[in-house]
């Protein structure tokens, strides 16, 4: 593979052009009109225009983008995450064109993501899954299996991720309430209203398993990352060994998620989310076939490259490692720095008029922006993530609060106040955190 073009944009485009640049790769960048002159754009080898800012009119549209990676004569595409690297339909037709896609099989993206598809797969690999139903027909029968599971339950859209389509009924009221608009949210954002409901695990922590596959059937795990720290259901802060953890269940964990992986013969990078309760039950909640916003604390942990890894799994390479040649080597820390309002955490876009990172060794900063850069309000206002390294958990801790000390960013408002708040709750520091940490914290506050 001598040329790729990345169907992306921002920090993970820079990302990938980083890793293709040190393999000797050439990359190709496509952009919309409200990305024209970011990082990315001039950092690829070579770029192209494919729409407007709308993102349906541009990094959503699968014939511009094959078109020109056809074009620029390109060997294959990376899609990132999000936008359209968990579509089937766009990783068959990369295929079709004569095109490689770094990532898992069409197959194994499309069972994965039906979530109700997903949730009977893993009960038949003997990986538990969280109490509910395989799909709900009608709010009768809704109410029906709510109260057999027992309130508070989740409402799930079936196509559902990154938190959207997904409501908390607390009793048949509010599911009465939400029935009919959370299937036709499923309907407008994923094509299909089909539903279902779970039990809603309380206080629990959300950690997830980065597996890796290969076309020869080897399949491996790379540890696990704590993502309980989220507001609205999206993760804010990921740390990866999970702390307060114990290694009994943590075994059992990562049995489960390649248990998950060789269900669906699984290759190239993915992830295994589970939630974690208080007694330390895990349950399956969802497969994600793709590279994770937060795969470079896993990076940080193993020292290891996940995107050279995609790319030599998608050339048909061997895992690089087996199983017992992967070594944990410390504690890290990522932390998503969004262009948003710290308190109601609504996005903020704007101009950066200055951005300065802490100096620090032992941080590792993946942006999409740079100073006199523009947040739009057309994508995700993620500015960058910030991974911190310690030898321990305790002085990861340290680094991080040093590196925050440093870190300005000014024109637009960010949460990098909220991270100052969250190194110095004592609750963040001792590892005892839930999911319910970020409201516990304002409710502090307040």
């Amino acid at each position: 593979m001598r040329k790729i073009l990345i169907a992306n944009r921002g920090e993970i485009a820079s990302r990938i052009i980083r890793t293709c640049r040190n393999m000797g790769i050439q990359t190709v960048a496509v952009y919309s009109d409200a990305d024209e002159g970011m990082p990315f754009v001039k950092e690829a080898d070579e770029a192209y225009r494919i729409g407007e800012a709308q993102v349906n009119k541009s990094y959503l549209n699968m014939d511009a983008i094959v078109e020109t990676a056809l074009k620029a004569e390109a060997d294959g595409i990376h899609p990132g995450y999000g936008l359209l690297s968990e579509n089937a339909q766009f990783a068959q037709k990369i295929i079709s064109n004569g095109l490689t896609f770094i990532g898992p099989s069409p197959d194994t993206i499309e069972k994965m993501g039906d979530k109700i598809t997903s949730r009977k797969l893993m009960q038949s690999a003997g990986v538990p899954v969280v109490p509910g139903t395989h799909g709900i027909a009608d709010i009768e029968e809704a109410k029906a299996a709510a109260l057999e599971i027992g309130y508070p339950v989740m409402l799930k859209a079936s196509g559902g991720g990154g938190g959207i389509g997904m409501i908390r009924c607390n009793d048949e009221q509010a599911l009465i309430q939400h029935f009919a608009s959370t299937k036709n949210r499923a309907k407008a954002y994923f094509g299909t209203d089909e539903v279902f409901i779970e039990k809603c695990i309380e206080d629990g922590r959300h950690i997830e398993v980065q597996i890796f596959g290969d076309k020869h059937g080897n399949i491996v795990h790379l540890f696990e990352r704590n993502c309980s720290v989220q507001r609205r259901n999206q993760k804010v802060i990921e740390e990866a060994l999970s702390p307060n953890l114990s290694q009994a269940t943590r075994d059992k964990m990562y049995d489960a998620a390649l248990n998950a992986a060789k269900a669906v013969r699984y290759e190239n990078a993915g992830t295994v989310e589970f939630i974690v309760d208080q007694n330390e039950n895990f349950y399956f909640l969802e497969m994600n076939t793709r590279l994770q916003v937060e795969h470079p604390v896993t990076e940080a942990l193993t020292k290891l490259d996940l995107v050279k890894w995609q790319v030599a799994a998608a050339r048909g390479e061997k895992l690089p490692l087996m199983q017992s040649e992967i070594q944990a080597d410390g504690h890290a820390m990522e932390f998503r720095v969004y262009a948003e309002d710290p308190d109601t955490f609504f996005p903020s876009p704007g101009t950066i008029t200055s951005l300065k990172w802490g100096d620090s060794e032992y941080a590792r900063v993946d942006s999409g922006y740079e100073s006199g850069s523009k947040v739009t309000p057309f994508y995700d206002p993620m500015i960058a993530k910030c991974v911190i390294w310690g030898e321990t958990r305790e002085t990861c801790l340290s680094n991080a609060s040093a590196f925050f000390k440093e870190t300005n960013v000014e024109g637009i408002k960010n949460n990098i106040p909220l991270f100052k708040d969250i190194l110095e709750n004592e609750e963040f520091q001792k590892g005892t955190y839930s999911t319910k940490f970020i409201e516990q914290l304002k409710s502090i506050k307040k």
